[in-house]
């Protein structure tokens, strides 16, 4: 199977009537590779996401290829993305890549569907020829409809996701793109990720709201077979959304897709898998409080974390 989307800028997201402005935003040219520990050079995958959801992007993506170095960023003092605008989304996306860029990453995930569908292809083809075009931006949304056509009989699928996400449209063009005989019917799930930020996953109260919107989901196409969860938190309500869902249902979680599709690129892109490091490494940053990051992501990873505060 070929993986595009976490590719090049010919195989992107859709712009749409709703795109933001072209021009650039944030800081930084992006040049020049960092010196990790002990003065070696570090020059990782950058993993972006605007709080805790791409660390479920990382998990599966370090097991599948545990030798290089990572480096994650989390905007949580400025999550949730998915009720901001465009423009806003756009901006602050290209902040945190910029900022990737200056500490040496050549290739940024954006572990974040909102980030993906909202910021995405104008950061591709609008900033990267000025900011440095050796180095490339991937999103997430591409590799999961890539997956979808293989995993649907009845060829109508469901997708959760912020109301961001939702509101873009992306899968809905991307799958129209890529399976335009598959039917697909979003549901904007609002206060999925705040249950995740604030530990409330496996709460009774998380059973209401995710009772709640696969009900309307279903109801809104009852030949759904097959539901994308969009949002790199919802892995963590995972349970939850199984306990809910009619079990003839197949459940879509992204980061063992975007992984296999990230390992497929590099492998078709030896200049850019030559530019990483291998020293088996994750460091992690927030823009909020670190210790309040390390500890949630302990949660979300399974084990202890340290992490450093960073301003955008």
């Amino acid at each position: 199977m070929k993986n595009d989307a976490l590719a090049s800028p010919e195989h992107t997201l859709l712009d749409g009537i709703n795109s933001p402005p072209k021009g650039g935003a944030g800081r930084g040219s992006g040049a020049g590779e960092e010196s990790g520990p002990e003065g070696k050079s570090f020059s990782p995958i950058g993993i972006f996401d605007s709080g805790f959801g791409g660390l479920t992007v990382l998990r599966e993506i370090r097991a599948l290829m545990p030798q290089y170095d990572y480096l994650y960023l989390g905007d949580n003092a400025r999550a949730p993305y998915g009720p901001r605008s465009f423009e806003r989304v756009y901006e602050f996306t290209l902040q945190a890549v910029r900022r990737l860029f200056d500490m040496g990453c050549p290739l940024v995930i954006l572990a974040c569907n909102t980030a993906s569908a909202k910021a995405l292809r104008t950061i591709q083809q609008n900033d990267l020829p000025s900011i440095d075009p050796t180095r490339r931006v991937l999103g997430v949304i591409r590799p999961t409809v890539e997956i979808v056509g293989t995993l649907t009989q009845t060829r109508h699928v469901g997708i959760v996701a912020t109301q961001g996400t939702t509101s873009s449209r992306t899968y809905e063009l991307e799958m129209a793109k890529l399976h335009p005989d598959i039917s697909v019917t979003s549901q904007a799930c609002p206060m999925w990720v705040p249950l995740v930020e604030n530990y409330e996953f496996d709460s009774p109260g998380a059973d209401y709201f995710v009772q709640r919107d696969i009900k309307r989901l279903l109801e809104s196409d009852p030949l759904i077979d097959a539901i994308i969860l969009g949002c790199t938190h919802f892995p963590l309500l995972y349970n939850k959304i199984r306990a809910h869902t009619p079990a003839h249902i197949t459940l879509i979680s992204q980061g063992e897709y975007v992984s296999q599709s990230l390992k497929d690129y590099l492998r078709r892109h030896a200049d850019i898998e030559a530019r990483l490091t291998r020293g088996s490494s994750a460091r992690f940053l927030t823009t909020d409080d670190a210790d309040k990051f390390a500890s949630a992501a302990t949660i979300f990873l399974g084990h202890t974390v340290s992490a450093e505060n960073i301003s955008l």
